[in-house]
């Protein structure tokens, strides 16, 4: 059974087109990456998902069934714009919004507090939301999400505000309750993040669908034409005739590969002729393209700002 389906959904504002003929499947204990450029159609369509608004066509399904607003007992969701009361308590606030979920005070409070502890917060106990920064706030609204238990966990742009070790602590977190069977959905923009957490992925531009699948499905479509090279001395060799683009950062550079019927280049050629020209070689790593390449191949360059 499917945890979501969204079934050829549409959806217009003002003449324009949000999300157009969306459909895919997200399966328990299944990390999903909603992704695409600002003002492709991603928050357009967590909000049909689950009910914000109404699909002009087509259907939407959460745990196997119609969605009903009953089914909103089992969802989680962290919006793209914040939502938290200012000027109350933050513990206080958590146990509010845990009792909104059906939760006893006594059982909002503990998990508030265990997870104000897990999330490394514990210091804002006793503060007002105001008085706490816009990285903190976000960790606060994720504890929100969760104290109920949801059986999905859908998250709009996570990792916006949050500094590299707080988006590591929210990036093990998420895992964490992946490995528990918990469904997570995250839409971000952010290809970097979703290569590396995601099982599946759905990448959506100008509100149309234009690559899904696991993430390894994704991959095995492309070639291994990128090269990485770190090296010291004569860099001549970035001229050689195998390479169709590179970006040379001065004993740093990244190229690729030019490739020919999809076949996978050999790598070897640049190799030898840098080390014939006396240059030093620290690394020299063949890799598949990233998702923001891919991505960026499939629309052809025309990402919106």
């Amino acid at each position: 059974m499917s945890i979501v389906a969204l079934n050829n959904i549409r959806k217009v504002y003002d003449q324009k087109v949000a999300v157009e003929g969306l459909t895919l499947r997200i399966e328990p204990g299944t990390m999903f990456g909603l992704l695409g450029p600002n003002g492709s159609g991603k928050t357009s369509s967590i909000r049909m998902m689950i009910g914000m608004t109404v699909p002009d066509s087509g259907s939407v399904e959460l745990f196997g069934q119609p969605f009903t607003r009953d089914n909103l007992k089992r969802v989680g969701y962290l919006p793209e714009e914040r939502g938290l009361y200012k000027k109350m308590n933050v513990l206080d606030q958590l146990v509010f919004l845990g009792q909104l979920h059906k939760l006893s005070a006594a059982t909002a409070r503990r998990r508030s507090l265990e997870w104000m502890d897990r999330m490394e917060i514990t210091e804002a106990i006793p503060k007002k939301t105001e008085d706490l920064s816009k990285g903190m706030q976000q960790k606060i609204q994720f504890i929100a999400a969760l104290l109920h238990e949801p059986d999905l966990i859908i998250m709009d742009e996570p990792f916006s505000g949050l500094d590299p070790v707080n988006g590591k602590l929210l990036q093990d977190t998420l895992l964490d309750l992946r490995k528990a069977g918990k469904a997570i959905l995250f839409s971000t923009h952010r290809m970097d993040q979703a290569e590396k957490m995601c099982d599946e992925i759905a990448l959506i531009h100008r509100g149309k669908l234009v690559l899904e699948g696991s993430m390894r499905e994704v991959k095995r479509e492309y070639p291994r034409n990128r090269v990485v090279i770190d090296f010291e001395g004569d860099d001549r060799f970035l001229g050689h005739s195998s390479i169709e683009h590179v970006d040379n950062f001065g004993g740093h550079a990244e190229i690729r590969l030019w490739t020919v019927d999809g076949v996978e280049p050999d790598a070897q050629p640049l190799l030898i002729d840098a080390v014939a020209r006396g240059t030093r070689i620290s690394r020299f790593e063949v890799m598949e393209p990233t998702l923001e390449e891919i991505f960026i191949e499939v629309v052809g360059g025309s990402i919106d700002a």
